[in-house]
């Protein structure tokens, strides 16, 4: 979620929103430090600090604190077992910020770093109303200013996504709210749809040496063309070139055939064995679009998860001259 542009949006439409931040996590919590969730006037709400009772909780603060107007804000440190009867049982301190009109050229700025892309670290501190101060860490570094660092902004793992069918069109939908940024190529001109998920590109196919030689090394490379041999041709430079994943569609014959072909363009052993086909996580066997997708994007996300993206920023929670740390509230409530 671009938190930043979310909230010059509401700001814009609503006039206030509520920014509620995982500011420090000990033990075990739904939700790791800077989750984020930005809350609407009406209660209404993008993203998520992990459901259940805290997030409930921390909702109706928020509202609380809207319908009170721009104020300072608020730590709220919440043990989650005895307090919340969650059995994650560790403790979360959460940070709860309002904003209206008065802070959108702060917000667009932020808005602004974030649509960069990658992560970025804010720097932050607590002014003398107890409002919080942030600038991106390149402009600032001085520990005297700075009380604790948060890293905002996403980092989405490159996919080259070849072919524009049923299946290519459905794994584009299962991919829109995944972590990847889609460059989804196909040779026909009129074969994309007419309206493309944000994070999907959708390029003329012209020239498959030029878009495999250009792809980031990190890529995650899918080839589910109307063409076999375009297929081929993909497959062979993308494992030539070796990237972490290179998933075909096809069957175990199909793989074969290809197999062969391979043997006799001189790619080795190790690279053919890298194929990924048929793609998918094992053991879903369904052939509809649908379900296809749902598996490969599985199957994407776990390769996302073996390999290694550039690293966060730590995010020491500091909190040197913070205003008033507020106890969790408390419920009789109990979840089993």
């Amino acid at each position: 979620m671009r938190t930043w542009r979310r909230l010059v949006d509401l700001v814009g439409a609503h006039g206030r929103a509520a920014l509620v931040s995982v500011h420090a996590v000990k033990g075990s919590a739904p939700r790791e430090t800077d989750a984020r969730m930005v809350v609407r006037p009406d209660g209404g709400f993008f993203g998520t600090i992990g459901g259940g009772q805290l997030e409930m909780k921390m909702l109706a603060l928020a509202r609380e604190m809207l319908d009170e107007g721009r104020g300072p804000a608020r730590i709220v440190d919440q043990a989650l077992g005895p307090d919340l009867g969650q059995c994650c049982g560790g403790r979360v301190k959460i940070l709860i910020e309002t904003f209206d009109r008065r802070d959108l050229r702060d917000l667009e700025a932020l808005a602004g770093a974030e649509a960069e892309g990658g992560l970025f670290t804010a720097e932050c501190r607590f002014d003398e109303s107890g409002r919080v101060r942030r600038e991106v860490s390149s402009s600032v570094g001085d520990d005297a200013w700075t009380q604790w660092r948060e890293v905002h902004g996403e980092v989405r793992r490159p996919i080259l996504l070849f072919g524009a069918g049923h299946v290519g069109r459905a794994l584009v939908l299962a991919l829109a709210p995944l972590p990847f940024a889609v460059r989804w190529l196909d040779p026909r001109e009129d074969a994309f749809p007419a309206h493309v998920p944000a994070h999907a590109t959708p390029v003329l196919l012209k020239d498959v040496d030029a878009e495999i030689a250009a792809a980031p090394p990190d890529a995650l490379v899918l080839i589910m063309t109307h063409d076999h041999p375009l297929d081929m041709a993909i497959a062979a430079a993308a494992l030539k070139r070796g990237f972490p994943y290179v998933g075909l569609i096809g069957s175990a014959t199909k793989r074969a055939r290809f197999e062969k072909r391979f043997r006799e363009l001189g790619l080795t052993e190790e690279r053919i064995r890298s194929l990924v086909c048929p793609i998918g996580v094992p053991g879903i066997e369904g052939k509809e679009p649908a379900v296809i997708a749902a598996s490969v994007a599985a199957q994407l996300l776990q390769t996302r998860e073996k390999t290694v993206l550039p690293a966060a920023a730590e995010t020491p929670p500091t909190l040197r001259g913070s205003p008033t740390v507020i106890p969790g509230p408390r419920s009789g409530a109990r979840n089993p």
